[in-house]
């Protein structure tokens, strides 16, 4: 009872923070690009722009043609989370190894807290950048921290199924944040959502200190162990051929949602009609969610290896990302963004537990490093993604881009069939070495401690 009450506490604290993590993160997509562009004190030269058009044209079709040459500095507000988060992970991922894990996650539901606040207040855009940039260090402490949670509570042979259910906060924080988002800031404004979004931080804040443990758990292990995180280890994590396909698969599945962020809400602005209403531009993104849901909660159950697994999903991924731009309203976005949700689901839930298994088999169970690298390239899509694409919107159009998303996608399954070769090794060493039988789920193997 004490071991399943000590899994059942790690899985609902990191889930919770998954959640919360996630609808901050995209509870800001379809307010931020409206908020700022129709501020006239924040953007001035739109009055002075629009001045130079044709008077055939109106107010309205005015400010669109300016709002898809302002994809930039909204790229850029929105990288700026992923930025900061890429550069503070592998400084977590050194305090997970000297600290207990809780401690980074309850510094980063601090942060989360403040962040959350300067979004609901702040007015400039260089207080919002402010705002995402400190997102960014919170989710860095959330994610690492999390993952490690999981991976020292959850056993070899349940984390294909256990470790992709908190898979789910991130699945349900998505759903939520986005039609919140836009329901929210057309019902009463800017400041509502992210103060409701605060009120549920605290909570947790509160709930992590009340029954999350302050003792430093790996002291004793550190202590026999010696661990350290040097640039040695990270020079070794990075020439293993297996952990760099598996982060590279992982940023390019994500890049192809990351982009989407400040591009969609625009595109759909300036090219749909009817126009969309401020509640769609949120709800534009709920099948993404939906289909996250149920990529990472079932693609770890099937009995397929994971290199499979995770090749389907990005053959499904690229195909969607071809398939956006032909949409002509928002009833046929439905299809491809449901596809996007569902293979980045089905490359998390396939690939992430594996990156434990590596771990464990080096007899090493600091998963520091290996969760930091991990979520590097998850911050890494996140923030090129959508500075670039803001920026490559503007020389190709929104449609080029896409295609070029989904090209890249499908160009990198081939990599994916090293994954296979690893296995058969591994398995071949584990043979001849214990004499021992080798069972797998997806690529989830049993290892003689």
């Amino acid at each position: 009872m004490i071991n399943f009450n000590k899994k059942l506490t790690a899985l609902v604290t990191v889930y919770m923070m998954f959640l919360l993590d996630n609808v901050l993160l995209t509870v800001v997509v379809p307010i931020i690009p409206d908020y700022l562009f129709s501020n006239v004190l924040n953007y001035p030269n739109l009055n002075a722009t629009s001045k130079l058009r044709p008077e055939s044209l109106s107010p309205l079709q005015r400010k669109y043609e300016i709002l898809e040459k302002d994809n930039g500095p909204l790229g850029a507000l929105f990288a700026s989370k992923a930025f900061v988060q890429l550069a503070f992970t592998p400084f977590v991922g050194y305090l997970t190894e000297i600290l207990n894990n809780h401690v980074p996650l309850l510094l980063g539901s601090c942060n989360m807290l403040i962040a959350a606040i300067l979004f609901a207040y702040g007015n400039s855009y260089k207080t919002l950048v402010i705002a995402r940039a400190l997102h960014g260090t919170a989710s860095a402490a959330i994610a690492v921290s999390g993952m490690c949670i999981l991976a020292e509570n959850v056993n070899k042979e349940s984390r294909n199924k256990l470790m992709p259910l908190s898979f789910g906060g991130i699945a349900i924080g998505v759903l939520i944040g986005y039609p919140l988002g836009g329901a929210a800031y057309q019902l009463f404004g800017k400041t509502a959502p992210f103060m409701l979004i605060a009120f549920f931080i605290f909570v947790s804040i509160v709930l992590q200190i009340v029954f999350l443990p302050t003792t430093n758990l790996r002291t004793n292990y550190i202590q026999e162990e010696k661990l350290d995180l040097t640039c040695t280890q990270w020079k070794t994590l990075l020439k293993d051929k297996s952990t760099m396909i598996t982060g590279l698969s992982i940023c390019i599945c994500t890049s192809s949602m990351a982009i989407l962020e400040p591009c969609v809400p625009i595109w759909l602005m300036s090219h749909m009609y009817p126009k969309p209403t401020k509640w769609q531009l949120g709800a534009v993104f709920i099948p993404d969610s939906v289909g996250y849901l149920i990529g990472s909660h079932f693609a770890g159950l099937l009995p397929v290896q994971s290199w499979r697994i995770a090749l389907g999903a990005m053959v499904v991924t690229g195909i969607s990302c071809c398939n956006l731009p032909i949409a002509n309203n928002m009833t046929q976005l439905m299809v491809p963004h449901f596809g996007l949700g569902l293979g980045v689901g089905a490359i998390d839930a396939a690939l992430v537990p594996l990156l434990a298994n590596l771990v464990d088999e080096k007899g090493n169970r600091g998963y520091g490093p290996i969760y930091a690298f991990q979520q590097g390239a998850v911050a890494m899509a996140y923030s090129f993604g959508p500075l670039l694409a803001g920026q490559a919107v503007e020389i190709t159009g929104f449609p080029w881009l896409m295609r070029f998303v989904g090209f890249c996608n499908l160009m990198f399954c081939p990599l994916l069939v090293e994954l296979e070769h690893f296995n058969e090794s591994k398995k071949a060493l584990l043979l001849h070495d214990h004499g021992t039988s080798y069972s797998t789920l997806g690529t989830q193997r049993v290892f003689l401690n």
